[in-house]
């Protein structure tokens, strides 16, 4: 099959400083809604949530920059889609603790069995993401490989983050507590 020139333009250096504002602009505004639903729905345990969604971020843009890698497009995507894993862990988290505490458990030990069974779930999805993005820096070049760098670090930070971080948090809150429901529920 032939192949026809339909249109040929030369992209200048501005274009691409206005898609990285953009990009910065979307997510902001997407985290911003992200933290503010977590703080309503959650309470405590989303302001526990939006700690560690921070505090990953501050973790992604150190590693990062220990790597000298550079901010792009691609990359604010994959900063995008590890902070929807990242609150996905935690709303899992949150869900197991409520179904615990109408299982009649204690509050601590609805806790511990909170995170305990959605610990499997949480590593299962990351660990198959991490495949993938292993995958897409081993089969692709320059932007897919900076997203699937992006996307490994954010996945290991989350993980971290929403297991254990939000965990000790949630200990220190409420290792003294005998009705959680009062507080989040």
């Amino acid at each position: 099959a032939p192949m026809n020139f339909v249109e040929e333009g030369t992209i200048g250096p501005s274009l691409g400083a206005d898609n990285i504002r953009v990009g910065v602009q979307s997510l902001i505004l997407g985290l911003s809604l992200v933290l503010v639903f977590m703080l309503f729905y959650y309470k405590i345990f989303g302001l526990i949530a939006n700690i560690a969604v921070a505090l990953n971020i501050v973790l992604i843009t150190s590693i990062m920059s220990i790597l000298s890698a550079t901010l792009t497009l691609p990359g604010i995507a994959g900063i995008v889609l590890t902070i929807g894993m990242a609150v996905d862990a935690n709303v899992l988290i949150f869900s197991r603790i409520k179904e615990e505490l109408k299982n009649k458990l204690k509050p601590l030990d609805a806790i511990n069995a909170g995170y305990d069974r959605a610990y499997i779930t949480i590593v299962d999805a990351n660990l198959t993401t991490l495949i993938v993005a292993i995958i897409l820096y081993t089969i692709g070049t320059g932007p897919v490989q900076g997203f699937a760098i992006t996307l490994s670090v954010g996945i290991l930070t989350s993980m971290f983050t929403a297991i254990l971080v939000t965990r000790f948090l949630v200990w220190i809150i409420y290792r003294k507590r005998k009705n959680l429901e009062s507080l989040w529920i």
